[in-house]
């Protein structure tokens, strides 16, 4: 079964996607808030998959997918993200993003990115 960190720094958001991955039968392996959390919960738990913004204070989510591409070169990042960030899908495919989803997204475009992961 396939772990997944969530990494958004809005609650409703997480939570939608907390449902939605364990209603599909994966697990939340741990969720947070903001890129910084994400680095260091993703070296401490070495989940399957993360889910992440972009946007977020701290650490945004592009800084953090190198990072953690830069600790993992394995890692399987998705990066979930407002429309309008759309010039952003580039640099995170360079960056090694497994998958660009824009919100408002289709729950089957989330479990489809983390089953291919």
């Amino acid at each position: 079964m396939k772990s997944v960190l969530i990494v958004d720094d809005s609650v409703v958001s997480r939570k939608m996607l907390a449902k939605l991955i364990e209603s599909s039968g994966y697990t939340v392996a741990s969720q947070a808030i903001n890129g910084k959390e994400a680095l260091e919960l993703y070296k401490k738990l070495s989940p399957d998959v993360v889910t992440m913004d972009i946007t977020m204070p701290e650490m945004n989510g592009m800084d953090a997918l190198k990072m953690i591409r830069d600790y993992d070169p394995d890692a399987k990042v998705i990066l979930i993200t407002a429309a309008g960030q759309i010039e952003k899908k580039e640099l995170a495919m360079e960056y090694g993003a497994a998958a660009f989803i824009t919100k408002p997204y289709d729950n089957q475009d989330i479990l489809d990115a983390i089953e291919k992961c």
